[in-house]
Protein backbone atom coordinates (compact mmCIF):
# COMPACT_ATOMS: atom_id res chain seq x y z
CA UNK A 1 0.00 0.00 0.00
CA UNK A 2 0.94 3.45 -0.78
CA UNK A 3 2.37 5.23 2.56
CA UNK A 4 0.12 8.27 2.66
CA UNK A 5 2.46 11.81 3.53
CA UNK A 6 -1.03 13.56 4.20
CA UNK A 7 -1.02 11.46 7.54
CA UNK A 8 1.15 11.70 10.88
CA UNK A 9 2.36 14.70 12.39
CA UNK A 10 4.92 17.24 11.65
CA UNK A 11 6.48 17.51 7.83
CA UNK A 12 10.36 18.29 7.66
CA UNK A 13 10.54 21.73 6.33
CA UNK A 14 11.33 22.21 2.45
CA UNK A 15 14.02 24.27 1.57
CA UNK A 16 13.09 26.84 -1.15
CA UNK A 17 15.77 27.74 -3.78
CA UNK A 18 17.64 31.08 -2.68
CA UNK A 19 20.46 33.11 -4.15
CA UNK A 20 23.75 34.31 -2.30
CA UNK A 21 21.53 36.94 -0.65
CA UNK A 22 18.97 34.88 0.92
CA UNK A 23 16.14 35.78 -1.02
CA UNK A 24 14.10 33.32 -2.55
CA UNK A 25 14.35 32.42 -6.22
CA UNK A 26 11.48 34.18 -7.87
CA UNK A 27 11.04 31.75 -10.86
CA UNK A 28 9.86 29.14 -7.83
CA UNK A 29 8.23 31.09 -5.53
CA UNK A 30 6.14 33.61 -7.19
CA UNK A 31 5.54 35.10 -10.46
CA UNK A 32 6.55 31.87 -11.86
CA UNK A 33 7.01 32.00 -15.94
CA UNK A 34 4.44 29.94 -17.63
CA UNK A 35 5.98 26.60 -17.83
CA UNK A 36 6.51 26.85 -14.17
CA UNK A 37 3.18 27.88 -13.30
CA UNK A 38 1.79 25.14 -15.79
CA UNK A 39 4.01 21.72 -14.27
CA UNK A 40 3.55 23.41 -10.90
CA UNK A 41 -0.75 23.51 -11.14
CA UNK A 42 0.07 20.00 -12.91
CA UNK A 43 1.54 17.90 -10.85
CA UNK A 44 0.13 20.21 -7.37
CA UNK A 45 -3.48 18.10 -9.08
CA UNK A 46 -2.49 15.36 -9.35
CA UNK A 47 -0.12 14.50 -6.07
CA UNK A 48 -1.92 12.11 -4.28
CA UNK A 49 -3.03 10.40 -7.35
CA UNK A 50 0.29 10.49 -8.46
CA UNK A 51 1.91 9.53 -5.34
CA UNK A 52 -0.30 6.35 -4.75
CA UNK A 53 0.71 5.56 -8.84
CA UNK A 54 4.41 5.95 -8.74
CA UNK A 55 4.47 3.88 -5.73
CA UNK A 56 2.28 1.03 -6.99
CA UNK A 57 4.39 0.56 -9.75
CA UNK A 58 7.60 1.28 -8.59
CA UNK A 59 8.97 -2.48 -9.32
CA UNK A 60 7.51 -2.25 -12.71
CA UNK A 61 9.83 -3.03 -15.89
CA UNK A 62 12.97 -2.59 -13.39
CA UNK A 63 13.63 0.95 -14.61
CA UNK A 64 13.83 2.76 -11.12
CA UNK A 65 16.06 0.15 -10.30
CA UNK A 66 18.25 0.38 -13.03
CA UNK A 67 18.18 3.99 -13.10
CA UNK A 68 19.97 3.56 -9.17
CA UNK A 69 22.41 0.86 -10.60
CA UNK A 70 23.37 3.22 -13.16
CA UNK A 71 24.29 5.90 -11.17
CA UNK A 72 27.06 3.55 -9.60
CA UNK A 73 26.86 5.13 -6.33
CA UNK A 74 28.63 4.33 -3.25
CA UNK A 75 28.40 4.88 0.66
CA UNK A 76 28.99 8.21 1.31
CA UNK A 77 28.38 9.71 -1.96
CA UNK A 78 26.02 12.58 -2.68
CA UNK A 79 22.91 12.08 -5.31
CA UNK A 80 20.72 14.43 -6.41
CA UNK A 81 17.10 14.09 -8.11
CA UNK A 82 15.47 16.32 -10.01
CA UNK A 83 11.76 15.88 -10.37
CA UNK A 84 11.84 13.91 -7.12
CA UNK A 85 7.93 13.96 -6.56
CA UNK A 86 6.49 12.33 -4.31
CA UNK A 87 9.59 10.69 -3.25
CA UNK A 88 9.30 6.97 -4.96
CA UNK A 89 13.26 7.23 -5.35
CA UNK A 90 14.64 8.45 -2.38
CA UNK A 91 14.62 5.38 -0.39
CA UNK A 92 16.41 3.19 -3.12
CA UNK A 93 18.35 5.83 -3.17
CA UNK A 94 19.21 6.33 0.53
CA UNK A 95 20.28 2.87 0.83
CA UNK A 96 22.70 2.91 -1.83
CA UNK A 97 24.44 6.14 -0.13
CA UNK A 98 24.02 5.11 3.73
CA UNK A 99 24.01 7.31 6.69
CA UNK A 100 26.91 8.94 5.54
CA UNK A 101 26.18 9.61 2.24
CA UNK A 102 23.24 12.43 1.29
CA UNK A 103 20.11 12.76 -1.00
CA UNK A 104 19.06 15.74 -2.06
CA UNK A 105 15.36 15.97 -3.62
CA UNK A 106 14.71 18.55 -6.06
CA UNK A 107 11.03 19.59 -7.33
CA UNK A 108 8.95 22.68 -8.47
CA UNK A 109 5.60 21.71 -6.65
CA UNK A 110 5.06 22.15 -3.15
CA UNK A 111 2.45 19.27 -3.01
CA UNK A 112 4.94 16.55 -4.46
CA UNK A 113 7.53 17.72 -2.01
CA UNK A 114 4.90 17.81 1.08
CA UNK A 115 4.53 14.25 0.04
CA UNK A 116 7.92 13.37 0.05
CA UNK A 117 8.57 15.25 2.95
CA UNK A 118 6.27 12.81 5.06
CA UNK A 119 8.14 10.12 3.54
CA UNK A 120 11.28 11.21 4.91
CA UNK A 121 9.85 12.23 8.53
CA UNK A 122 8.31 8.68 8.57
CA UNK A 123 11.73 7.00 7.96
CA UNK A 124 13.30 9.43 10.13
CA UNK A 125 16.21 10.40 7.53
CA UNK A 126 18.35 12.97 8.19
CA UNK A 127 20.42 13.05 5.46
CA UNK A 128 17.94 13.50 2.86
CA UNK A 129 17.37 17.08 1.55
CA UNK A 130 14.36 18.58 -0.28
CA UNK A 131 14.46 21.94 -1.93
CA UNK A 132 11.76 23.80 -4.39
CA UNK A 133 13.56 24.41 -7.26
CA UNK A 134 13.97 24.16 -10.87
CA UNK A 135 16.04 22.06 -12.32
CA UNK A 136 16.96 24.26 -15.28
CA UNK A 137 18.71 26.78 -12.45
CA UNK A 138 20.01 23.49 -10.12
CA UNK A 139 20.11 24.49 -6.18
CA UNK A 140 23.74 22.59 -5.65
CA UNK A 141 26.82 23.13 -6.28
CA UNK A 142 28.08 19.69 -7.04
CA UNK A 143 26.80 16.17 -6.39
CA UNK A 144 28.43 12.42 -7.57
CA UNK A 145 25.42 11.67 -9.29
CA UNK A 146 22.64 13.30 -10.71
CA UNK A 147 18.96 11.34 -11.02
CA UNK A 148 16.28 12.22 -14.01
CA UNK A 149 13.74 10.11 -13.99
CA UNK A 150 10.46 11.05 -16.55
CA UNK A 151 11.69 15.00 -16.47
CA UNK A 152 13.23 15.81 -19.70
CA UNK A 153 10.57 15.75 -21.63
CA UNK A 154 9.29 19.07 -19.71
CA UNK A 155 12.03 21.02 -21.00
CA UNK A 156 11.74 23.58 -23.74
CA UNK A 157 15.55 22.35 -24.14
CA UNK A 158 16.59 19.39 -22.89
CA UNK A 159 20.18 19.51 -24.26
CA UNK A 160 21.03 22.95 -22.38
CA UNK A 161 19.56 21.45 -19.10
CA UNK A 162 20.73 18.33 -18.82
CA UNK A 163 24.66 19.69 -20.47
CA UNK A 164 24.18 22.02 -17.01
CA UNK A 165 23.99 18.74 -14.65
CA UNK A 166 27.13 17.30 -15.95
CA UNK A 167 28.56 20.72 -14.65
CA UNK A 168 27.45 19.15 -10.85
CA UNK A 169 28.34 15.88 -11.15
CA UNK A 170 30.34 13.05 -12.71
CA UNK A 171 27.34 10.37 -13.08
CA UNK A 172 24.20 11.69 -15.01
CA UNK A 173 20.93 9.27 -15.36
CA UNK A 174 18.07 9.89 -17.02
CA UNK A 175 14.78 8.03 -17.61
CA UNK A 176 12.50 9.21 -20.29
CA UNK A 177 9.72 8.10 -22.45
CA UNK A 178 10.61 7.53 -26.34
CA UNK A 179 8.42 6.24 -29.20
CA UNK A 180 10.64 3.19 -29.98
CA UNK A 181 8.20 0.27 -28.78
CA UNK A 182 5.78 -1.90 -30.90
CA UNK A 183 2.38 -0.45 -32.25
CA UNK A 184 0.35 -0.91 -29.31
CA UNK A 185 2.77 0.45 -26.91
CA UNK A 186 3.00 3.51 -29.08
CA UNK A 187 -0.63 4.19 -28.99
CA UNK A 188 -0.92 4.44 -25.41
CA UNK A 189 2.19 6.23 -25.54
CA UNK A 190 0.30 8.63 -27.54
CA UNK A 191 -2.91 9.13 -25.50
CA UNK A 192 -0.80 9.21 -22.44
CA UNK A 193 1.08 12.11 -24.06
CA UNK A 194 -2.20 13.36 -25.46
CA UNK A 195 -3.95 13.44 -22.33
CA UNK A 196 -0.93 15.39 -20.57
CA UNK A 197 -0.23 17.74 -23.54
CA UNK A 198 -0.25 20.34 -21.66
CA UNK A 199 1.84 19.58 -19.08
CA UNK A 200 4.52 18.40 -21.64
CA UNK A 201 3.73 21.37 -23.81
CA UNK A 202 2.97 18.84 -26.15
CA UNK A 203 0.02 20.27 -27.83
CA UNK A 204 1.40 19.66 -31.69
CA UNK A 205 -0.56 17.77 -34.18
CA UNK A 206 2.80 15.56 -33.53
CA UNK A 207 2.72 15.04 -29.24
CA UNK A 208 5.10 12.25 -30.04
CA UNK A 209 7.15 14.04 -32.41
CA UNK A 210 7.88 16.54 -29.58
CA UNK A 211 8.93 13.83 -26.95
CA UNK A 212 11.32 12.28 -29.70
CA UNK A 213 12.93 15.27 -30.13
CA UNK A 214 13.44 16.32 -26.51
CA UNK A 215 14.49 13.07 -25.47
CA UNK A 216 16.81 13.10 -28.23
CA UNK A 217 18.32 16.34 -26.96
CA UNK A 218 18.88 14.79 -24.14
CA UNK A 219 20.36 12.13 -25.07
CA UNK A 220 22.77 14.12 -27.20
CA UNK A 221 23.51 16.06 -24.47
CA UNK A 222 24.49 12.68 -22.25
CA UNK A 223 26.88 11.66 -25.52
CA UNK A 224 28.57 14.86 -25.96
CA UNK A 225 29.31 15.22 -22.42
CA UNK A 226 30.21 11.57 -21.19
CA UNK A 227 32.64 9.24 -21.52
CA UNK A 228 31.14 6.28 -20.78
CA UNK A 229 27.77 5.53 -22.35
CA UNK A 230 25.20 3.21 -21.10
CA UNK A 231 21.83 3.23 -22.94
CA UNK A 232 18.50 0.04 -21.65
CA UNK A 233 15.21 -0.31 -23.30
CA UNK A 234 12.41 -0.84 -20.86
CA UNK A 235 8.79 -1.86 -21.08
CA UNK A 236 8.28 -2.66 -24.62
CA UNK A 237 10.97 -0.03 -25.76
CA UNK A 238 8.57 2.91 -24.72
CA UNK A 239 10.89 3.73 -21.95
CA UNK A 240 14.81 4.32 -21.75
CA UNK A 241 17.65 4.42 -18.99
CA UNK A 242 20.15 6.74 -20.59
CA UNK A 243 23.10 6.83 -18.29
CA UNK A 244 26.23 8.73 -18.43
CA UNK A 245 30.09 9.42 -16.74
CA UNK A 246 32.53 11.97 -17.25
CA UNK A 247 34.95 9.25 -17.07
Amino acid sequence: MAEDAARGGRRRPVTRDADPSGRVNSEVAGGKPGRLRRIRAGYDAWARVYDWFARATVSVGGVRAACVRALDLSPGDTVVEFGCGPGVNLPALHDVVGPTGRVVGVDVSPRMLDRAAGLVERRGWENVALVEADAERPPVGAADGVLATFVTSLFADPYAVVSRWFDLADAVVVAAFVPEGNRAANAALRAFVALNGRLFDARASDPLGRLADRTDAARRALDDRAGVRERQRHLFGTIVVEAGRTE
